[in-house]
């Protein structure tokens, strides 16, 4: 890795060693509270069909759900598994791939969470 691609300063002989990323003292590093910010929701999950710049091809969206991003995951992972289905997780958002808005809403509801339909 090239020095000018980490860039910034590394240790400062008044604080001690300093965040790559935010570039504060580690023992003040912003990022790692960042990271670990859950999602706002108010607990009621919305599901949701999209097709924008998918190239037509259609994604379950879920939406609104407040949890820790690795339980995100984790539910990401069951409910693409309960569909068959690939997808991911991005910035709390689960996409599965296909129009699966009623088994997503049946396992949701059997998993104790609050879900509704959105959109069209």
């Amino acid at each position: 890795m090239k020095r000018a691609a980490t860039g910034g300063l590394v240790y400062s002989t008044e604080t001690g060693r300093m965040c790559p990323q935010c570039r504060q003292p580690v023992a003040q590093c912003q990022c790692k509270a960042a990271a670990a910010k859950v999602p706002a929701g108010d607990g009621v999950a919305r599901v949701s069909r999209e097709t924008k710049g998918r190239g037509g091809k259609s994604v379950t969206l879920v939406r609104g759900l407040a949890l820790a991003p690795d339980a995100l995951n984790a539910l990401g992972k069951q409910l693409r598994t309960a569909c068959g289905s690939g997808g991911t997780v991005k910035d709390g958002v689960i996409e599965v791939q296909g129009d699966h808005c009623d088994r997503i809403l049946e396992a949701l509801t059997k998993q104790g969470h609050r879900a509704k339909r959105a959109g069209g």
